[in-house]
């Protein structure tokens, strides 16, 4: 289940293997760590850094660690109370409906396109102009290029929080794009008529951008997460 973390970044890798464990299903709520001393082996890790991990774990609400005889680490269920302050595992476990997610993503995006319109310079829109020509490539190379395609859809939304400026909206969409491909991975029907499509959302924005025309680039850009929502939910309907 595990294996060595990095020498050089041990107590975060602990950490991390361990939230995957949990977010993929592999641990399910009240299975049982394996015991410290197979954690240490596995990880090839000490004593103090596992169970300063171990306690992160707990202050996170992911595990909850007993003494006693029947001591241990246990998986805790997860609840939006607990994770309602990290939107990053709010988003990785899925606890956020796809309406409410496009809801948030229609706003806050549409919003970060129209200022990115107002605000990006000539090197600014060379950046996009070069996502843009990237995404074309990988359309014309079909579902072959599909994670590829995917990866430059979000390296270009993340280039429009960076023209806008804001620190905020920055930090926040990174959160989102950083996580949203378990949605993707659940919901997002695989084909070269959703590239298409996203392709041409993303030229329309891009265009919007570079001529200068904020509410244009804030229309395109929720009319984009629209289209992208919809067949999200088409294709769970079908589940």
């Amino acid at each position: 289940m595990f294996q060595q973390v990095r020498q050089n970044r041990m107590f975060q890798d602990v950490i991390y293997q361990i939230e995957e464990a949990i977010l993929d299903g592999r641990l399910r709520v009240g299975d049982r760590l394996p015991p410290e001393r197979e954690l240490k082996e596995m990880f090839k890790t000490s004593r103090g850094t596992l169970r300063e991990a171990l306690r992160v774990l707990e202050q996170k609400g992911l595990i909850s660690i007993k003494t006693g005889v029947n001591g241990g680490s246990y998986v805790r269920a997860v609840t939006n109370h607990q994770i309602s302050e990290s939107l990053d595992l709010l988003i990785r476990y899925k606890k956020i409906s796809l309406s409410d997610l496009a809801e948030f993503r229609e706003g806050v995006e549409g919003l970060v396109a129209g200022i990115a319109a107002g605000r990006a310079n000539r090197d600014d829109k060379e950046r996009l102009q070069s996502l843009l020509y990237e995404a074309e490539k990988f359309l014309s190379e079909g579902m072959s290029a599909w994670d590829a395609f995917i990866r430059n859809d979000n390296a270009l939304h993340m280039e429009l929080a960076r023209i806008a400026g804001n620190p905020v909206y920055e930090s926040v969409l990174r959160t989102v794009h950083d996580n949203i491909n378990r949605y993707y991975e659940q919901f997002l029907p695989r084909s070269e008529e959703v590239m298409k499509e996203n392709y041409e959302d993303l030229r329309r924005i891009v265009d919007a951008v570079v001529s200068k025309k904020p509410e244009d680039a804030r229309r395109q850009a929720q009319v984009h997460v629209r289209r992208f929502n919809r067949f999200m939910e088409k294709k769970g309907e079908l589940k």
